[in-house]
C-alpha cells in the first residue's frame, strides 16, 4: 500500500496540530508521537491512500471515537476503524460476528442470491400430476422437488404426490417431471411419509442429471439469508428471497394435531406450487423443503428443516418407511417460568430446574404400563440427563421394542426408575 509520511514541528497550541491530528483520526493511520518537554513535539502519521484522496485537512469528524489521550491542553483522538482500511480496501476483508459467526452481510457482493439459485437452480423440478375424478373429471396439480442424487432421486412434499392414505395421486401411474433445461421425465413414487409430508419421487435418464447438495438446518439462525425456488402458481423457475424468522417453529404454534414437529419459519414468498421445493442457504445448498404458508398472512412461510429429511431419508433407504417409536406420552418442556407457576399451584411439585412434565399418560400404552404418572418430571432418558423432548425424540431414534431406563421426579421429589419398552406408532397419529 503507497503511504507518505508528513512531518510537522510545531508550538504547543499551534494551529497545524490540530490538521494533523484530524486527519490521523480519519484516517486510522498510524501517529507516532514525541512528547519531550525540551523538544520540538513531532508528530509522524501514515495515511492510507484511499483516505488521503477523499479527506480534506479540516478532519472528518464521523470517524472520530470517544477513545482519546490529552498532550497538554489538547485532546488527541484516534479512531477505530478497521485496520483492514489501511490496506486494500477492494480486497473486502470480511468482519468476524462474535465467536465462530458467519461474516457480516457487509462482506457479500451483489450478486450472492444470484449465485446461490444459480448453484442449484439445475436441479431444481416441476412436478405435474394428472388426477380422473370419477372417471372422466381430468385434475392437474403442480409442485416442486429437487434431484438429490444423480440415479434420479427427487426430494418432494408427500402431499403432491400421493393422497391421504399414501397413494399415488395419478391413475395412470405417472408423474410428468420437467427440468429446467426443458427435459420432461415420467417419475414414480417410491416412498411417502404422510406424518412428515416428504417423498422421494425417481426418474431415469440415459444422460448425467444435475443434482443438488444437501446442507445443515442446525447452522441456521434468525436473519439468515435464504432463498425459496419452485413453481409457484405454474410459474416455473421462480426465485424468491427473505431471511429465517425462526429456526424452531412447534406445530402446535400453528394449530397442527398429531405427532410434534418443527418447522423453519421465514418471509420468503411461496404460494401453491412451491411445496417441496428447496429452500436454500446462500452456499447454493439446501437446508429446507417448503411445505406451506399462512393464508391470510404475508411474510409467513413455512419448510421443514433439512436435518429432519436427512433422517427421514435414511429411514426410506433401511426400511422403506419411516419407523417412529411411540410412548403414550403427552410431554412438555420445562423451563424457570413454566416450574415457578406451577409450584405456585402445588407446592408439593418436585424441585427440578430443568425437565420434561408429563402433564398425560394414554391408557394402555407403553408408558402407562410402564408406571408413568400423570405430574411426573422426565430427568433422565436411557441414562442420559434430558431437558427437551426433542432429545428424547433423538435418543428413541427407531428403537421399537428395546428396553429404555427412565428416572423422573415426582411429588415431593420423590426419584422414581422406570422401565418403557416403545411401540411403532401409527403413521396417521
Amino acid at each position: 500500500m503507497d503511504h507518505f509520511l508528513r512531518k510537522a514541528s510545531f508550538s504547543s497550541g499551534s494551529k497545524s496540530i490540530v490538521r494533523i491530528i484530524a486527519i490521523g483520526a480519519a484516517s486510522a493511520g498510524l501517529l507516532y508521537l514525541n512528547n519531550n518537554p525540551d523538544s520540538k513535539a513531532t508528530v509522524k502519521l501514515s495515511i492510507p491512500t484511499i483516505l488521503r484522496e477523499h479527506l480534506a485537512f479540516q478532519g472528518h469528524p464521523s470517524f472520530v471515537s470517544s477513545d482519546h489521550w490529552q498532550f497538554g491542553k489538547l485532546p488527541l483522538f484516534l479512531s477505530r476503524v478497521d485496520p483492514a482500511l489501511a490496506g486494500d480496501v477492494t480486497k473486502g476483508a470480511p468482519v468476524a460476528v462474535g465467536d465462530g459467526g458467519k461474516p457480516s452481510c457487509g462482506c457479500l457482493g451483489r450478486d450472492f442470491i444470484a449465485n446461490a439459485a444459480a448453484k442449484i437452480a439445475p436441479a431444481v423440478v416441476n412436478l405435474s400430476v394428472q388426477q380422473d375424478l370419477y372417471g372422466f373429471t381430468t385434475v392437474r396439480s403442480m409442485c416442486s422437488g429437487t434431484i438429490i442424487d444423480a440415479d434420479g432421486t427427487i426430494l418432494t412434499c408427500a402431499h403432491g404426490v400421493v393422497d391421504s392414505q399414501g397413494r399415488q395421486l395419478t391413475t395412470k401411474g405417472k408423474i410428468d417431471v420437467t427440468l429446467q433445461d426443458g427435459r420432461t421425465f415420467e417419475g414414480t413414487v417410491v416412498n411417502s411419509d404422510l406424518h412428515s409430508d416428504i417423498a422421494i419421487v425417481k426418474i431415469k435418464s440415459k444422460t448425467p442429471l444435475p443434482t443438488a447438495k444437501l446442507g445443515s438446518s442446525s447452522k441456521l439462525r434468525p436473519g439468515d439469508w435464504v432463498i425459496a425456488m419452485g413453481t409457484p402458481l405454474s410459474l416455473q423457475n421462480t426465485v424468491t428471497a427473505g431471511i429465517v424468522s425462526c429456526v424452531d417453529r412447534k406445530s402446535s404454534d400453528l394449530g397442527l394435531g398429531g405427532m410434534r414437529r418443527e418447522y423453519l419459519q421465514t418471509d420468503c414468498a411461496i404460494n401453491a406450487g412451491n411445496s417441496g421445493g428447496p429452500l436454500v442457504n446462500i452456499d447454493g445448498e439446501i437446508v429446507g423443503v417448503n411445505i406451506m404458508k399462512v393464508a391470510a398472512a404475508d411474510g409467513l412461510s413455512f419448510s421443514i428443516p433439512i436435518d429432519s429429511v436427512s433422517k427421514i431419508i435414511e429411514h426410506f433407504k433401511k426400511s422403506g418407511r419411516v419407523i417412529r417409536p411411540w410412548l403414550g406420552l403427552k410431554m412438555l418442556d420445562l423451563n424457570e417460568l413454566i416450574i415457578s407457576q406451577l409450584k405456585e399451584r402445588d407446592a408439593k411439585f418436585p424441585e427440578v430446574e430443568k425437565g420434561i412434565l408429563v402433564p398425560m399418560v394414554t391408557p394402555g400404552s407403553p408408558a402407562d404400563r410402564a408406571g408413568f404418572h400423570p405430574g411426573d418430571v422426565v430427568i433422565e432418558f436411557d441414562g442420559k440427563p434430558v431437558q427437551s423432548i426433542k432429545e428424547i425424540v433423538e435418543i428413541m431414534d427407531d428403537r421399537i421394542g428395546k428396553p429404555l431406563n427412565v428416572v423422573v421426579k415426582r411429588a415431593n421429589n420423590e426419584v422414581v426408575k422406570l422401565t418403557v419398552i416403545p411401540e411403532e406408532a401409527n403413521p396417521d397419529m
